[in-house]
């Protein structure tokens, strides 16, 4: 129940709460707001207070239909925002990048963990987190943030979900990253229709027994506005009760933009659950 992420140790007995922190201009809920360093430290301050475990900086949106952006402009976003937090935190910082040059400047910087929506699939990923001792979170993407919700379509997609997380898992582990150090997360909303969002929530289960512990992110995410309305500053209640649920279904992380609200619903299942054990 110990993820092992840089110098941190965190205990997965009580589900995590991962705080989203996005330094760019585009990203679908909150472009914009934080793309400077003084800002960025600001915001990750108030999400520790708010009861943050760990801080996923991000400087390229992951959005559908987003426009990549450069190496040199993703470097440029993250790594001073990186260096300053790496100072004045107390909690393990995570780069949300798939690309491994990005990746080694942040480990640089001071990141304890990577955050992949590529799973270590671009070339030099898999043997830079091996040479490291930060945590890595694996993650199901099907097509990419341009392609992923054209049409994507599944004749079961908690089975293709969970072979292709098996298959990074073990490719990870053949490549000396310990166990310890991997999370797995099914990529909610990353080329899913609002079916295949729910069919992995009821089913979430079936992939915690792949082994390494879940990691989720449905925070405002377009599905939650589907079921329940609303644009994406108005789906905190829906992204709660879809949390609440994918931690009694065996996530172990929640990534997050509402951070306060989270810590307070966990606790609640926390209690319950506790409880229940006894």
């Amino acid at each position: 129940m110990i993820f092992q992420c840089g110098n941190y140790q965190l205990n997965l007995r009580r589900p995590q709460v991962m705080a989203i922190l996005n330094v760019t201009p585009d990203s679908f809920s909150d472009g914009g707001q934080f793309n400077a360093v003084d800002k960025a430290v600001e915001r990750a301050l108030q999400l520790i207070a708010d009861g943050a475990d760990i801080i996923d900086i991000g400087g390229e949106s992951t959005r559908p239909g987003a426009i990549p952006v450069s190496l040199d402009q993703e470097l440029s976003r993250v790594i001073p925002v990186i260096e300053a937090l790496s100072q004045v935190c107390t909690v393990p910082l995570s780069i949300d990048t798939y690309k491994p040059e990005v990746m080694r400047a942040a480990i640089v910087a001071g990141v304890d963990m990577v955050n992949d929506i590529r799973a270590l699939q671009e070339p030099g990923a898999l043997d830079l987190l091996a040479s490291s001792h930060v945590g890595v979170c694996l993650m199901h993407m099907k097509g990419t943030p341009q392609t992923m919700q054209l049409a994507p379509t599944y004749a079961d997609v908690v089975e293709e979900v969970r072979l292709f997380l098996i298959d990074r898992y073990q490719v990870a582990l053949a490549n000396g990253i310990a166990k310890q150090r991997i999370l797995l997360d099914p990529g909610f909303g990353f080329g899913k229709r609002t079916v295949d969002n729910i069919a992995l929530i009821q089913q979430l289960a079936r992939l915690a027994e792949i082994g390494p512990p879940l990691l989720v992110g449905l925070s405002r995410k377009a599905v939650l506005g589907t079921i329940s309305g609303g644009d994406e500053f108005q789906r905190l209640h829906s992204g709660i009760a879809a949390s609440v649920i994918c931690v009694m279904n065996g996530a172990k992380m929640l990534r997050v933009h509402d951070v306060k609200a989270t810590v307070d619903a966990l606790k609640v299942v926390v209690a319950v659950m506790d409880q229940h054990q006894e």
